[in-house]
């Protein structure tokens, strides 16, 4: 009896060890086991996936960007929040065991792949830098901010004139005039409301700061924004904000503004004194003499090109070295290669006066243009994106702002998102 005692104690030991060991094992299993957020043509909502990365890295999680790999797919741990957070915002997603996600690894370790793993190891802060009163259009980065439920705060000239830009990493210019003149909307929009209410206020707060004109002002920021990137910032503008950045930036000490702008005329011979080496993207281009013409310089090719056909309007994302180049690789991730082509007030860049050193990432070929350019400044870096809204055409001033709930996989919009992705990620040193 005794005998039988101690087999039953022993069988219970055994018992209750074979099921510590198993309870062991599935938690294991369920802690080693990744979440993988495929950014291929099997993503429901692309623009919220790039949220999702942003939620996991905002909450210290081990965030992995695959490069190349089904789109720029997201790998992270399986989280049982963060399977639930997929699913409140419809992102499509797939439990990989650890030992498949290993086998992934290798995959896009084998150097005979064009493929990388970069972590995402921080959150960027994010600023935008946007008018405190409502303009009549839209922005196309704080749209895909809000709707890929990604936090951002606005600046705009007196936090960038107070010094407050260093508390961000990633900067984001609103469709903007950085030469002082409005925009060049005087010809068709001198009497609206909303035009004189942005004169009034603009005036009024370059007054308060001491400037006697507002592109004075302006100058003032555009060096401030400047001095950003090359303190290690992370730039990225669109439409007006590209090139008449830059301008401001040539043109810093002269007077390009003529009377219905600042109230005097423009120096006569400003074009010769424009300092290019300043620019952070475009070199020899030409200021538009006509005050009344809604243009600001030759950089822009909105009315060179002409009204193309939208069916016909598309530029190519180039594929780059996710080994070797992985900046380029990292800002150029998406589902296809072909983007649909959109118009702004600047829509595209005139090839033949971008900086030699300039990376060319976007381009329509046929039309000389490039679409999508990116560079180094000091310890930071730039990116601009020409055009308005990825997904309306011809944006006109006054319709309503795009639903991007009716674009979730938007390839255009998915550029924008990159680039808001790209400060959180290890940049390997660039190989030579």
């Amino acid at each position: 009896m005794k005998a039988n005692n101690q087999l039953f104690q022993n069988q219970g030991v055994r018992v209750l060890l074979l099921g510590v060991l198993m309870a062991w094992t599935t938690l294991w299993s369920t802690q080693a086991a990744r979440l993988l957020i495929p950014m291929d043509q099997n993503q429901r909502d692309h623009l919220k996936a790039y949220g999702i990365a942003y939620w996991a890295i905002s909450r210290g999680m081990d965030a992995q960007w695959l490069l190349n790999y089904r789109g720029g797919s997201f790998a992270m741990p399986q989280i049982q929040a963060l399977e639930a957070e997929c699913r409140l915002r419809g992102v499509t997603y797939e439990v990989l065991a650890e030992n498949t996600y290993t086998g992934l690894l290798q995959e896009v370790a084998d150097p005979a792949v064009n493929m990388e793993v970069v972590k995402l190891e921080k959150a960027p802060r994010i600023a935008i830098y946007t008018p405190p009163t409502k303009q009549p259009w839209d922005d196309a980065v704080t749209m895909a901010l809000t709707y890929a439920e990604i936090p951002y705060d606005k600046v705009y000239d007196p936090q960038v004139l107070d010094g407050q830009l260093p508390m961000y990493d990633w900067l984001h210019l609103h469709h903007e005039d950085f030469t002082g003149q409005y925009g060049r909307f005087y010809f068709a929009y001198r009497n609206a409301a909303w035009y004189q209410a942005e004169v009034e206020e603009a005036e009024r707060l370059a007054q308060s700061r001491g400037f006697a004109k507002v592109s004075a002002l302006k100058s003032a920021v555009a060096q401030r924004i400047r001095e950003f990137v090359a303190g290690g910032g992370f730039l990225f503008a669109m439409c007006s904000a590209t090139d008449s950045y830059d301008i401001a930036l040539a043109a810093l000490g002269l007077d390009i503004c003529e009377t219905m702008y600042d109230g005097d005329p423009s120096d006569p011979l400003a074009q010769d004194k424009l300092n290019d080496d300043a620019c952070f993207a475009f070199r020899n281009f030409t200021l538009t003499p006509n005050p009344l013409e809604y243009e600001f310089s030759n950089i822009d090719v909105t009315t060179t090109r002409g009204m193309v056909p939208e069916t016909e309007d598309f530029f190519t994302i180039f594929d780059f070295s996710a080994k070797w180049d992985v900046v380029p690789t990292m800002l150029c991730q998406n589902h296809t290669r072909l983007i649909k082509g959109f118009m702004g007030q600047t829509t595209a860049f005139n090839k033949d006066l971008i900086k030699p050193e300039v990376l060319v990432m976007g381009e329509s070929k046929s039309l000389n243009e490039a679409r999508y350019i990116h560079g180094n400044f000091g310890k930071g870096t730039w990116t601009f994106f020409g055009g308005h809204d990825p997904e309306d055409y011809q944006h006109l001033v006054g319709e309503p702002p795009t639903e991007l709930s009716m674009y979730p996989n938007s390839p255009g919009y998915r550029l924008i998102l990159n680039n808001i992705l790209f400060p959180a990620a290890r940049k390997k040193k660039q190989k030579t």
